[in-house]
Formats: C-alpha cells, sequence, structure tokens
C-alpha cells in the first residue's frame, strides 16, 4: 500500500507543480467567462460592415417604406435598369436591388452586384419587404393594421416542481444549459485525463524506466497509482475551477442586479422622491437569468458531478493505461482508441440531439445505466430530475464496471509494458490476458 502512495504522490506532485497545470487552473474561468461575455457583445453590437443598396422601384410601393439598419442603408435612385447596371459594374460595393413593375401576391425582386451578397443583408431585405407586402394585403382585406398590431398576447409560462418538501421553482431552459455544460465537460475531462495516463504509460515504456520501477513494484500497484494519481490532478482542477467560477457567477450576479435596481431607480418615482428599496423588474432579461440560475441546486449537480467523474475517468482511464502499455508510440493507438471511446462518442451526441430533449425516454435510461455512456447521459439528465434509484442502480453498475475494466487493463498491463518492438493487435491483446502468472 505504502508503494502505491508514493506512486499516487509522484504522479500528482508532478502535474501539480507545471506552470502548465496553474495558468490553465486559473485561466480557463476566465476565458471561458471572457469568451461568452466577448460573443454577446459582438452580438449585440453587431457586424461592422455597412451595406448601401441602391432600390430601383418601379411599382411605387416600396417607396420611403425600406428602413435603415445596423448592416443596411437604402437609398432610392430613379434610374433606367440598364444604366443601373451599368453602375454595378463600375463599383464593387454597389449593390442595386430592382422591383419589378407587375406585383400580385407573390414578387421576385432581384439584387444586383459584383459579389456574392451576404446572408444577412439578403435576409433583411426580404423580411422588410414581406412586412410592406403583408400591409399592403391586410389592407386590400379590410383589415385594421393598427388594431392588428396592437393585438400581441403575451403567454409566460411559469414551471413549479411537486416535491415532497413542496413546490419549487423550475427552469427548462436553465436545466438544459446546465445539461450541456455537464455533456462537454464530463466528455472532455474523460478524454483529457485519460489520454495522459496513456502517455505516461507510453513514456515509461520507451524510456525502459518502467522496467526498473516494477523490480520494486507490482504492475497492478504502478497502474492504480498511476490512474489515482492523475485522477486527484483532475479533481483538484476541477474543485479549483468550481471555487473561480462561483466567484466569478456571484460577482457577475451581483452587477447585473445593481445594475438593474440603478435602472429602476431612476425610471420610478415614488410621491417625488426616488425609491429607495425598489427591485428589479420580474420580467427584465437580467432578472430572468438571475432567476433562471436560482432555481439549480448547484450542491447536488456538483457532487454528482464529481461521483461519474471519478467513476467515468477509473473506468476508462485504465482501458486507456492498457492501450498505452500495448503500443510503443502515440500513433499506434488508433486502432484501440476508436472502438473503446465509441460509446462515449455516441452518447456525446446524443446528448445534444436526443437525450437533452427526451431526458425520460427509455433510450435515455439506458444509456444512464450502462458503465460506458452513463458519465454523459445521467448528468445530462440529472438538472431535469432523476429518481434516486436510477441514481443508486447508475452508480452502483459503475462502480461495478470500473472493477471489472480494471481487472482487465490489469492483466494486459502486466505483460503489454514489457513488450517492445511488436506491433500488438487484439488476437495479442487477448493472448496477454490469458499468461498464467
Amino acid at each position: 500500500m505504502n508503494k502505491v502512495l508514493l506512486i499516487i504522490r509522484r504522479e500528482y506532485l508532478s502535474r501539480v507543480k507545471k506552470k502548465s497545470f496553474l495558468l490553465l487552473t486559473f485561466l480557463v474561468p476566465l476565458l471561458i467567462i471572457g469568451m461568452y461575455a466577448l460573443i454577446f457583445a459582438l452580438s449585440v453590437k453587431g457586424g461592422d460592415t455597412l451595406t448601401v443598396v441602391s432600390v430601383l422601384d418601379e411599382s411605387g410601393l416600396f417607396e420611403d417604406k425600406l428602413k435603415d439598419t445596423r448592416t443596411v442603408v437604402f437609398q432610392e435612385i430613379d434610374l433606367d435598369i440598364k444604366q443601373a447596371k451599368k453602375e454595378v459594374q463600375k463599383d464593387d460595393e454597389y449593390f442595386l436591388l430592382y422591383i419589378p413593375s407587375s406585383i400580385g401576391n407573390e414578387i421576385n425582386p432581384e439584387l444586383y452586384s459584383q459579389k456574392k451578397t451576404g446572408l444577412a443583408v439578403q435576409g433583411d431585405i426580404e423580411n422588410q419587404m414581406k412586412e410592406v407586402m403583408r400591409a399592403k394585403m391586410l389592407n386590400d382585406a379590410g383589415i385594421d393594421i393598427n388594431t392588428l398590431a396592437k393585438i400581441k398576447p403575451e403567454v409566460n409560462i411559469i414551471t413549479k416542481e411537486l416535491t415532497v418538501e413542496g413546490e419549487k421553482d423550475s427552469n427548462a431552459g436553465a436545466a438544459y444549459g446546465i445539461g450541456i455544460a455537464c455533456a462537454i465537460l464530463i466528455y472532455m475531462s474523460l478524454f483529457i485525463y485519460g489520454a495522459q495516463v496513456m502517455r505516461g504509460v507510453i513514456e515509461e515504456k520507451t524510456s525502459r524506466i518502467v522496467e526498473v520501477i516494477i523490480s520494486s513494484v507490482r504492475p497492478f500497484q504502478l497502474m492504480m497509482g498511476k490512474i489515482i494519481g492523475i485522477g486527484l490532478v483532475g479533481l483538484t482542477q476541477f474543485l479549483l475551477w468550481v471555487i473561480l467560477s462561483a466567484g466569478l457567477m456571484t460577482l457577475s450576479t451581483n452587477f447585473l442586479m445593481k445594475e438593474e435596481i440603478q435602472k429602476q431607480q431612476t425610471g420610478q418615482t415614488l410621491q417625488g422622491n426616488v425609491s429607495v428599496d425598489t427591485m428589479p423588474a420580474n420580467n427584465s432579461p437580467s432578472m430572468g437569468v438571475i432567476k433562471a440560475i436560482q432555481t439549480i441546486n448547484f450542491g447536488y449537480i456538483l457532487t454528482l458531478f464529481f461521483v461519474y467523474f471519478l467513476g467515468g475517468y477509473l473506468l476508462y482511464s485504465a482501458l486507456f493505461a492498457a492501450v498505452g502499455s500495448a503500443v510503443d508510440s502515440e500513433t499506434e493507438t488508433q486502432q484501440f482508441m476508436f472502438p473503446m471511446t465509441l460509446p462515449l462518442l455516441f452518447t456525446y451526441i446524443m446528448s445534444f440531439s436526443f437525450i437533452i430533449n427526451n431526458p425520460d425516454s427509455s433510450l435515455s435510461f439506458w444509456l444512464s445505466i450502462i458503465p460506458l455512456t452513463s458519465p454523459i447521459a445521467m448528468l445530462v439528465r440529472i438538472p431535469f430530475g432523476v429518481p434516486v434509484w436510477e441514481l443508486v442502480l447508475s452508480i452502483s453498475l459503475l462502480i461495478a464496471g470500473f472493477i471489472f475494466t480494471t481487472w482487465v487493463a490489469a492483466r494486459v498491463y502486466r505483460v503489454g509494458i514489457l513488450m517492445y518492438g511488436k506491433r500488438a493487435s487484439y488476437k495479442e491483446l487477448i493472448k496477454w490476458f490469458n499468461y498464467k502468472e
């Protein structure tokens, strides 16, 4: 046992002390939040390219009705179509929108330019022209457009969960986001830390250091020490990420609350004085985000995330270690890696296309029970609510799966680490598995 602890200590400290570990640990939460902030800012700002479109309207229906947007500016021209086309040929930045005089219920305008038009510009023009045509058709049908525009019913479903403790607020959007985030995190982490185990085994094998090490410890002890040591590195990194992310989330939530309160205080006056205790409006976007976050039981989800990360990591890292012991370089691992990780990849793809939309289906249930697929499938389902008996069954089978795969991997590992210069095959692996000590 002392030898295993020494190996665990060596694997853990050799990785935690690296500068790359520290940089990755502290920069990842900042980079992720910064990336989403940048995406949000760019989405709000829109594109920087402004397209000027010259409109030649022979019908007269769209005169002064096409409005400028952040991406398109309209200018009406009074030219012959042949002259207008010549203008297009002279300038590669010239866009000509030609609207024919004959207009029925369907119109096919033509957009001329020397280069392909962006989808955003084309969509913007089409949408505006549809609205103008719609207004004309409603007017022809005797329907008051202003009255119709005022009729805009709003339906906001308030979801509630009925539990033993009583009613609890629920939010499908928040559960959807957490489920997707868990699927991405667990998929990446199993590959990243599993690959570290495999690379460590290959490095020790090719440098012949392993021959010295196994003179003092058994192959199984070496494999388990390496797996547990690297697994602790992963848990340490995730724990630091959680602490940093929670701190950043708290700061951003408080910032949103203060911003919303300031808006409400400047916009509302009570008996001539600003109401100091004005709270943000419930229907504001920032309050919607805050309320959605508050419906998630982060402690419960994080606990189960660590359980499934640890179980999934131990299961797959044992297989990664067996693959590393069977080859002499990373280029030879592909024949074993694909079939081994296919269940993980299949579940990852199904998480986005099926499980997240059907968390209570039979397929989702079985994927969250089978040990090779449960780390991803169950974490996607957990934010939507999973019965306790399913969790107990899933975790129990995951532990059993880890024990079985570790036993299989250890029998391959004990022989593979001493084999050099021979390209391993599945037939060879079976032979190694059947060797008696």
